[in-house]
C-alpha cells in the first residue's frame, strides 16, 4: 500500500537515505494518510542520530535535542525528525528516565500509545506495521501496543488520549485496554493541568463530544472533572427533562459548533444543578439557582485546569445568560444585547438552541420557536445597524462636556439615559436629537 507523501517530507526522507540512514514518515501521519485524510503535520524517525540529520540538512532547529528531536527547516516549514528511541523506566507516569537511541525501527514503534499511531512508512519499504494497526484501523479500534497497563504506567495521559482518539474517530477501546484504564485511573494525578485541558479541548471539539460519557464510566472524570460525575448521578424529575443533568449535558454537546468556548459551555451551563436540586410535594424536581451556582463552578473548573482568560469570560458570559429569557420583540432584543454584550449574544443563542434540543420534547417547539424569531430579530438589528452600546450611540462624553457638562459621573448617567431613549426608540440614534435631548436633561 502506497501513501502520498508530501514533497518535502519525501525529500527529507530521501536526503537520509542517499546519507546511509533509514528515515520514515511516523505515527499519526500514517494513520490520517490510511484514513483518507490530510495530517495535520508529517513526522519522521531515522537511524540517524540528531548530530547526524544537523550534518544532512543546512537548516535545522534543536527542538527536542535531549529526546533526539532536530526540526529541519525547508523554505520556512518544519519537519520534526526523531531518532529511533527506547525510552528508560518513567518515575512520574509520564517522564522517562533517559532516553536511548535504537537502530532498530522496531523498537522505537514498540514505545508508542496504541497500534493506530505506531506505523510507519516510506516509498521503499511500504507500511510497516508490527503491532496490528491497520487491522485497528478496519476494525475501528484504539488497543496499546503491547501490554497496556505499560503504556499508561509510562504516561497516564494516554488514558485521556485513548477516549480523546475514540471521539475524533468514532472508534471502541479495546477491552483489555479499558480494563488498564480503571485499573491505573488515579494515576491522572500526576498529570500537569495543562495537559488535561489540551486533552480536554481535542475531545469536546471531536465529532463525538458526548464521547466524554466513556471518559466518566472508566473513571477518568472523577480525577479530572469530578463535578461531571455529580451531574450524571442527579435525575431531572421535571417535564422539561427526560434524562440525568450529565446526559442532558452531553446531548447538550452534540448540538453546538465545534468552537472551544461553546463547547465548554455547553458542558458547564448546568453544572451547578446537583447543588440546587429541590422536589416539591408532587415529585417534580426543580434547580432555582442553578444558572449563578453553574457559572462560580464552572470559572473555577476552567481555573483549575488553567485555561486562558478570554476563555473563561466567553464561558462565564454563556453560561450565565443561557437560561435569561428574551421576549421575542425587537425592543427586548436591543436590551438583551445591551446586557449580554454583542461579543457574546450571537453565541448565547447558539447555546439556548443547543440547550432546548437536547431537552424533553416538552414545548420543545415553542421554544425552538422563539428562538428562531430571536435570531431574525437580532438579524434584523445587526442589518439595520441599530445602536444597542455606548460604542455606536452618536453621542459622546466629550461632546457633552463640549455642551458644557461638567467631569465626572454625571456623563456617564447622561449616557446612560440617552442610551435608554435609542434602545426604545433606534431612530432616535441621531446626533442632532441626541444633543436637544442632552440640553433638555441639563
Amino acid at each position: 500500500m502506497r501513501i502520498h507523501l508530501p514533497e518535502k517530507v519525501g525529500y527529507i526522507i530521501r536526503q537520509l537515505e542517499q546519507a546511509g540512514y533509514e528515515a520514515y514518515a511516523v505515527g499519526g501521519c500514517v494513520r490520517d494518510s490510511l484514513l483518507g485524510r490530510i495530517p495535520d503535520d508529517w513526522d519522521v524517525t531515522t537511524l540517524a542520530t540528531p548530530q547526524q540529520v544537523k550534518s544532512v540538512f543546512r537548516r535545522t532547529v534543536d527542538t527536542g535535542i535531549a529526546h533526539g528531536t532536530v526540526t529541519v527547516l525547508l523554505e520556512k516549514e518544519g519537519f520534526e525528525v526523531t531518532t529511533y528511541r527506547i525510552d528508560g523506566e518513567y518515575e512520574d507516569s509520564r517522564h522517562p528516565k533517559e532516553v536511548v537511541f535504537t537502530a532498530n525501527l522496531a523498537e522505537d514503534l514498540k514505545r508508542r500509545d496504541f497500534t493506530i499511531n505506531a506505523m510507519a512508512y516510506n516509498d521503499r519499504s511500504g507500511i510497516v506495521d508490527i503491532f496490528g494497526g491497520t487491522r485497528d484501523l478496519e476494525r475501528g479500534i484504539i488497543r496499546c501496543v503491547g501490554d497496556a497497563r505499560e503504556r499508561f504506567t509510562e504516561d497516564a495521559l494516554r488514558m485521556m488520549r485513548a477516549v480523546r482518539f475514540s471521539a475524533q474517530l468514532g472508534f471502541d477501546i479495546e477491552e483489555q485496554t479499558r480494563q488498564a484504564v480503571t485499573a491505573l485511573v488515579r494515576t491522572l494525578e500526576n498529570i500537569s493541568a495543562e495537559r488535561i485541558q489540551t486533552e480536554l479541548v481535542k475531545l469536546l471539539c471531536s465529532p463525538h463530544p458526548d464521547y466524554l460519557r466513556d471518559a466518566y464510566r472508566l473513571g477518568i472524570t472523577g480525577v479530572i472533572l469530578p463535578e461531571l460525575d455529580r451531574t450524571f448521578a442527579t435525575a431531572q424529575n421535571n417535564p422539561h427533562h427526560s434524562h440525568t443533568v450529565g446526559e442532558h449535558l452531553m446531548n447538550c454537546l452534540l448540538h453546538v459548533r465545534d468552537d472551544k468556548a461553546l463547547r465548554l459551555a455547553a458542558l458547564l451551563h448546568d453544572i451547578g444543578k446537583p447543588d440546587k436540586r429541590t422536589t416539591d410535594n408532587t415529585g417534580i424536581d426543580h434547580f432555582y439557582g442553578h444558572v449563578e451556582q453553574s457559572e462560580i463552578l464552572a470559572v473555577q473548573i476552567l481555573r483549575r485546569l488553567k485555561f486562558d482568560n478570554d476563555t473563561i469570560q466567553k464561558v462565564r458570559q454563556y453560561v450565565r445568560y443561557h437560561d435569561y429569557d428574551v421576549e421575542p420583540t425587537a425592543r427586548a432584543v436591543r436590551r438583551a444585547v445591551n446586557k449580554i454584550g454583542t461579543a457574546y449574544f450571537p453565541q448565547v443563542l447558539e447555546l439556548k438552541h443547543a440547550d432546548a434540543l437536547a431537552q424533553s420534547t416538552y414545548q420543545r417547539e415553542a421554544k425552538l420557536a422563539q428562538l428562531t424569531r430571536l435570531e431574525a430579530l437580532y438579524g434584523e438589528i445587526t442589518a439595520q445597524d441599530q445602536c444597542v452600546s455606548l460604542k455606536t450611540l452618536k453621542i459622546s462624553g466629550d461632546d457633552l462636556i463640549a455642551l458644557g457638562v461638567p467631569r465626572g459621573k454625571k456623563i456617564g448617567e447622561l449616557l446612560q439615559l440617552l442610551l435608554e431613549d435609542v434602545l426604545e426608540q433606534p431612530e432616535h440614534n441621531d446626533r442632532a436629537y441626541l444633543t436637544q435631548a442632552c440640553k433638555r436633561l441639563l
